[in-house]
């Protein structure tokens, strides 16, 4: 029965003012609905409404945790082209500017790995007094 398609030909045309609409369709967006129309014929049927309850705290904090993550993922990219450069040396001359390369990376990484420690730092904070 589920494999079947139900053909819905017969059309109800309803008007609405505005704030009817609105009100209609945020109830939609908070619901697990697909589409306006399946939303508004479960009202009209008399169907259970599933609807979702977003945490804002945790939102927020994914939205910080997928910052980092991009961030340590350059970090890693970076340190990885340093040591394939390193392998790839042929003279001790190369090795010195090699060096001031290397330094200026871990400088760099230094810096983005007490971002983001300060960052954890923040999320954790305010995750403690919720």
């Amino acid at each position: 029965m589920k494999g079947q398609k139900i053909n819905r030909d017969k059309h109800l045309h309803v008007r609405l003012t505005p704030e009817e609409y609105q009100k209609l369709f945020n109830q939609f967006s908070g619901s697990s609905s697909q589409k306006f129309s399946e939303h508004i014929r479960k009202i009209l049927l008399d169907k259970p409404i599933k609807m979702y309850h977003r945490n804002q705290s945790l939102d927020d904090a994914m939205a910080v945790l997928i910052q980092l993550k991009d961030e340590l993922n350059a970090i890693a990219n970076n340190y990885n082209q340093v040591v394939k450069r390193l392998h790839m040396l042929n003279a001790k001359s190369d090795l010195s500017g090699w060096l001031s390369l290397n330094e200026a990376g871990r400088k760099t990484l230094y810096e983005k790995v007490s971002e983001i420690k300060e960052r954890i730092a923040q999320i954790s904070e305010k995750w403690l007094q919720e």
